[in-house]
């Protein structure tokens, strides 16, 4: 499939929006470029034009989804938002790691929250979410627990991008990948390099998703973390319901 013509800025435009989602709470503007890791002018520059037309706010000295921006999401989803966050934020601390909250919603994977680890340490998703799905852990977990059209519908609509040397890349590799059962699916510096990334699937009535979360490479996943991952996976299932997020 051909690359095709991307317009950066819209792309920058979209990535504060996201940044901004998943924080879930107003967020200065030095803080967003030090997450998308925009230049500071560029960053002012952006968000005084989504402030402009409604897609943002300012809120207590940060920037906060706008009334714009709310109308195309689901108000469920709105609402959900501060139930799951205690609980990314006690992995967050437990872990000490960033937390990733994804979900599989209108055919893609999305990002529904994220917390910060310590110092502010969280991985730069580059790449977007819903285009990365065979190269990070969350996107396995969510994959390998979509029923088997979903799945192939999903690989057939996304590029296998290179993004690291580690990145499986083949239709078959990945089809491979994810045959294989898990609890905790692991992606090894398969989307950034020096970062590994480690999910739990959240499954219930009509419903899949992942929390993940995310490590320097060399350190290793103790057992105990395992199973506070999974915990947070159960606790995350409950707290979302069966109604609330359906695929």
């Amino acid at each position: 499939m051909a690359q095709p013509t991307l317009i950066g800025s819209v792309q920058k435009a979209l990535r504060l929006l996201e940044a901004v989602a998943a924080s879930g709470t107003a967020v200065s503007a030095k803080k967003l470029a030090r997450v998308t890791e925009f230049p500071l002018p560029t960053t002012y520059h952006l968000l005084r034009t989504l402030e402009f037309e409604g897609y943002l706010c300012k809120i207590d000295g940060g920037y906060a989804l706008g009334a714009s921006s709310l109308t195309v999401q689901n108000d469920e989803i709105q609402e959900l938002v501060p139930r799951v966050r205690p609980v990314l934020r006690s992995l967050s601390d437990e872990l000490g790691a960033a937390t990733y909250l994804t979900t599989y919603q209108d055919d893609e994977i999305h990002l529904l929250a994220m917390v910060e680890g310590p110092e502010g340490r969280s991985v730069d998703l580059w790449v977007g979410v819903h285009e990365s799905g065979h190269a990070t852990a969350f996107g396995k977990a969510i994959l390998a627990n979509l029923s088997d059209e979903l799945r192939d519908d999903y690989i057939n609509r996304h590029d296998l991008y290179d993004l690291t040397p580690n990145t499986i890349t083949s239709r078959g590799g990945l089809e491979r990948n994810l045959s294989v059962g898990s609890n905790i699916w692991s992606d090894k510096e398969e989307y950034l390099l020096g970062i590994s990334c480690h999910a739990a699937p959240i499954q219930n009535s009509g419903m899949v998703g992942a929390i993940a979360v995310s490590l320097p490479s060399q350190r290793k996943m103790l057992e105990s973390e395992e199973a506070s991952l999974k915990r947070a996976a159960r606790r995350l299932g409950l707290a979302m319901g069966p109604s609330l997020i359906s695929i």
